[in-house]
C-alpha cells in the first residue's frame, strides 16, 4: 500500500487542498494530528479528511477546540485561536473530532502512529536525539509515526541503544525505514522548520520507503482569510516565515 502521510494541518484549507492535488498516486491517507487549532477553515478540513476516509489522529490543539483540555495550557495566539475555533466549530466537526484517538497501532505494519510520543501521545515533543531515545521504550513496533513538532525529522535507534545524529527528511529524497525508528513527515498547514511550503509524505509499506515532499501553496490566501476574522497578526505572519 501506498500511505499519503500528513500532519498538523491547522485549518489551513489552501494547504491541505494543496498537497491533496499535488500527491501523488496513494491507496490511504494517514493524518497524526492537529486538523485544527491556529486556522481559519477547521470545519471545512474535518469534513474533507472525512470525506476521503483518513485515518485520523487527535492532537493537542484538536483536544482544546472540542473542550477537553483548558485553554491555560497554551500560549497567548495559540489559544485567542483556539477560542475563535471553539466558537465557530459545527456539532458535526465536533462530535468527529472528540472520536479520533491520539495513538493507534497497526500490527499489520508494524506501525505505530502518535500525535506527541510514545510516551505522551497529546503533550510531549520530541525534539531532539535524547528525548527520541527515552521514546524508543515506550513503542514495541518496528516504526512509529509522530507529529507535533512540524518539523520533518527521523531518528535511528541503533543495536546499542543509541540515537544516531538525527536526520532531516528533505524533499524528494527517499528515505528506507529498518527498524527500529521514530519518523515525523512534517507540518502542512504551519511548517516551523524555515521552510513554508507545505510538509506531507508517501510511505510504502511493501518497499518501507518513505518519500517526503514539499509544496508550495497560497499562503497568502490563508493569511487574507485570517486576517479577516481576526486571528493573531503573529499567527497570519508566521505562515510566510515557516517559523
Amino acid at each position: 500500500m501506498r500511505i499519503l502521510l500528513l500532519s498538523d494541518i491547522h485549518a489551513n484549507l489552501v494547504a491541505l487542498e494543496t498537497v491533496l492535488r499535488v500527491a501523488p498516486a496513494h491507496d490511504a491517507i494517514w493524518c497524526l494530528g492537529d486538523v485544527v487549532g491556529y486556522g481559519p477553515h477547521p470545519n471545512e478540513c474535518v469534513a474533507r479528511l472525512r470525506s476521503l476516509d483518513a485515518l485520523t489522529l487527535t492532537g493537542n490543539h484538536d483536544q482544546a477546540a472540542i473542550g477537553s483540555v483548558s485553554l491555560s495550557h497554551f500560549r497567548e495566539n495559540a489559544r485567542l485561536a483556539l477560542e475563535w475555533t471553539q466558537q465557530v466549530l459545527t456539532p458535526a466537526s465536533c462530535a468527529w473530532l472528540a472520536e479520533r484517538t491520539p495513538q493507534q497501532t497497526l500490527a499489520a505494519f508494524d506501525l505505530t502512529l502518535v500525535h506527541g510520543s510514545p510516551r505522551d501521545p497529546i503533550w510531549e515533543y520530541i525534539e531532539n536525539a535524547p528525548r527520541a531515545l527515552e521514546n524508543f521504550a515506550f513503542f514495541d513496533t518496528a516504526f512509529c509515526f509522530f507529529g507535533h513538532t512540524h518539523h520533518p525529522i527521523a531518528y535511528q535507534l541503533r543495536v546499542q541503544d543509541r540515537v544516531l545524529a538525527p536526520r532531516l527528511l528533505a524533499d524528494r529524497k527517499p528515505y528506507a525505514l529498518a527498524p527500529k525508528l521514530l519518523l515525523n513527515p512534517g507540518s502542512v498547514g504551519q511548517p516551523r522548520d524555515g521552510d513554508s511550503r507545505a510538509a506531507f509524505g508517501i510511505y510504502d509499506t511493501d518497499t518501507r520507503v518513505f518519500e517526503p515532499r514539499r509544496v508550495e501553496y497560497d499562503i497568502s490566501a490563508t493569511q487574507r482569510a485570517m486576517t479577516n476574522l481576526n486571528l493573531p497578526a503573529a499567527l497570519i505572519a508566521r505562515l510566510a516565515q515557516g517559523a
